[in-house]
């Protein structure tokens, strides 16, 4: 899988290294290289991906912003980020299956929880990736005691 996403801002971090800052023109480069992605492993690049047609695409979003679902749902994969709960992820799983319609082929949604979360309300919303968050800065014990407990 190729994740892929705009990326923020917030802290100037971009403008000081001569990177675009501008969301709009961020989310325009974005689509445009991924289309030129999408190209390269259709044939204009040898050897061709192993996986076809293509390599995946998962496009993050942070919720509750609806732009970043609808470029996902041209691709292959939703990796919401900061959804309040399963429900918010079966809004999207139903969005994205209005979007892609009925014929469109496999599409995945990561749900990213803390550890110690019942995976299955979410599996019940629509996800088909859970993955145990533990923030920006995670404690030895705390992924390790994840990792004991297994899926």
């Amino acid at each position: 899988m190729l994740g892929a996403g705009l990326g923020s801002d917030n802290h100037g971090e971009l403008e000081a290294f001569g990177e675009v800052s501008d969301p709009r023109e961020r989310a325009r480069l974005l689509d445009e290289g991924l289309e030129r992605l999408a190209a390269y492993w259709a044939g204009e690049f040898e050897p061709p991906p192993v996986q076809q047609p293509r390599i995946p695409v998962w496009i993050a979003a942070r919720w509750p912003n609806r732009r970043p679902v609808r470029r996902a749902a041209r691709w292959d994969g939703l990796f919401p980020i900061d959804l309040p709960g399963p429900d918010a992820l079966a809004e999207l799983v139903a969005e994205v299956g209005e979007l892609r319609g009925d014929d469109a082929g496999r599409f995945d949604f990561v749900a990213e929880y803390p550890a110690g979360t019942d995976p299955a309300p979410w599996e019940a919303a629509g996800a088909t990736w859970c993955l145990t968050g533990f923030g920006r800065t995670p404690g030895e014990a705390e992924v390790r005691s994840a990792i004991e407990a297994g899926p």
